[in-house]
């Protein structure tokens, strides 16, 4: 981390109160992660449920008072001053341009609101879970109504021009509107579909039945372990537990936590859950150690997060290289699953494309439609053109427009995500966006690793690590998800490379 040169007394001391307050926020994040990661990955009892839902109610609120604070607000008027700011290193003023980003957000919230939101959230995940697990859409209407009502309230407070869905956007992907959105998910979703039809055209159709076998899940669990530190994450700075959706949370560089999900029928979704989280934890684990207890931990936005996720599962995971590497010691730890099955047919299976009712588990090319369904019901239901109590309908009407198939049940359709159940509203499209920024990523360290395709072959991963470290990873959020693409790509995000990558992978998978 760089110096500050000497400062004014007054900058200077606003620097301190500002870093205090810092510190403080930053901690009482790392319990909240801490505790958010209990309740979701199962550590909490049910009958515990409700008072944890409470205490973090409470630390929320508290967190909060400190952001709004009238203090904070004197060290950001003073540390704001062009003068003044000119005068901090690159990393405070990064420091300074995130908080004020989040006070000038949040300062007009009530606190008293702030934390009934945060209680009816901790308590929506468990109702959700149940309303999930018994396919009752109506049990978790009431949860989810109030959740819209307090995002419709929340962006007011926010501010926006244009669509009242852009003060949400910005919460995930600082500098986006609906606008750009529209263009790119316009162009995107043209070239997915005409993709798409030759696809299911193609007569020649990848062997989806060799995943149609159950695979033990303490081996599953095995293979998992074994990969993790072939990937570079370090599992004494990390773990990796099991819950209902996978996530992965940074608590500093030195505690990245990741859970991932087992399903018996389908090894798949164990391998490339794991493989998308740890696309996280070695972003967040790769963060400058400096920026630990700052507001600069972590990564540069949702987006940007997310293109490291995709990055790893599917640009280096679905790839022949990485199988070429990895496939015997996947058929050492599944003992005669796959005996029969060639790298080739293994590879051309993995990525199979075809229409399918869950997102997770869908494939690259038709994942993107999954997101474009549910960022469109999101700006319905901020925009106030959708309710809550339709989204089954509304649900089922968009999968059969965009993927010509209609969910059986609400677990399958409206009730598969977790995200609404938090109040992440907003925080979808990050995944589409995930997948440009990492196709775009990927044309330039192609370019700058010229033998990619055979680091890979050979398992030298560090070597791609080590691209992400010195380029994205370590400047966490030094720089805002506009100015990073453009410092590691050389030009704005772009759909065309996505699109490129998408028609040279399955035209060779397709035999188009």
């Amino acid at each position: 981390m760089s110096e500050n040169q000497t400062l004014l007394p007054d900058v200077a001391s606003a620097l301190e109160s500002f870093t205090h307050l810092e510190q403080k926020i930053m901690h009482y994040q790392q319990l909240l992660g801490l505790v958010q990661w209990d309740l979701q990955s199962g550590g909490t009892p049910r009958k515990g449920q409700a008072s944890r839902a409470e205490a973090i109610g409470a630390l929320t609120a508290d967190t909060f008072e400190l952001f709004v604070s009238e203090e904070m607000g004197a060290c950001l008027d003073v540390l704001t001053k062009p003068e003044n700011n000119q005068q901090l290193d690159a990393e405070s003023r990064a420091r300074v341009r995130v908080a004020k980003k989040e006070y000038d957000k949040t300062k007009n919230i009530p606190s008293s609101m702030n934390r009934e939101f945060s209680v009816l959230t901790a308590k929506a995940h468990h109702i959700w879970e149940e309303a999930r697990s018994k396919n009752q859409f109506s049990l978790y209407e009431e949860s989810l109504t109030k959740i819209v009502d307090f995002q419709r309230q929340f962006a007011e407070y926010y501010g926006y021009e244009g669509h009242p869905y852009n003060a949400l956007l910005n919460n995930y992907e600082p500098g986006l509107n609906v606008e750009k959105l529209d263009l790119l998910f316009s162009d995107l979703r043209q070239k997915t579909i005409q993709l798409l039809d030759r696809i299911q055209a193609s007569p020649h159709k990848p062997q989806k039945e060799i995943f149609e076998q159950k695979i033990n899940i303490e081996q599953q669990k095995e293979f998992n372990k074994f990969i993790l530190p072939k990937l570079n994450f370090d599992l004494d700075a990390g773990r990796l537990d099991e819950s209902v959706h996978p996530f992965a949370i940074g608590l500093s560089t030195g505690d990245v936590r990741m859970t991932t999900r087992y399903l018996e029928e389908d090894v798949r979704s164990a391998i490339f859950s794991t493989m998308h989280e740890c696309g996280h934890g070695l972003y967040e684990q790769g963060v400058h150690a400096d920026y630990n207890g700052t507001f600069i931990q972590g990564g540069a936005s949702m987006g940007i997060h997310e293109s490291q996720s995709r990055f790893l599962e599917n640009i280096v995971g679905r790839s022949l290289e990485f199988w070429t590497y990895f496939y015997e010691d996947l058929k050492a730890h599944f003992p005669q699953h796959f005996d029969q099955v060639s790298l080739e047919e293994f590879t051309r299976a993995i990525n199979l494309s075809e229409p399918s009712l869950i997102r997770v588990e869908a494939d690259e090319l038709t994942y993107n439609l999954h997101i474009m369904i549910r960022y469109e019901i999101e700006k319905g239901l901020i925009g106030g053109q959708y309710e809550v109590k339709d989204l089954p309908q509304i649900w089922n009407e968009k999968m059969q427009d965009y993927l010509g198939i209609t969910p059986s049940t609400d677990s399958e359709g409206v009730l598969q995500d977790v995200h609404w159940s938090f109040g992440g509203f907003g925080y979808f499209p990050s995944y589409c966006l995930g997948n440009l920024y990492a196709a775009q990523i990927a044309h330039t360290i192609k370019q700058q690793i010229p033998d990619f395709d055979q680091v890979i072959a050979n398992g030298e991963f560090d070597k791609i690590r080590g691209w992400l470290l010195e380029n994205i990873h370590q400047y966490g959020k030094l720089y805002t998800p506009g100015d990073l693409i453009v410092k590691v790509t050389g030009e704005e995000l772009n759909a065309k490379y996505l699109v490129e990558y998408l028609e040279q992978k399955y035209t060779e998978v397709y035999k188009l």
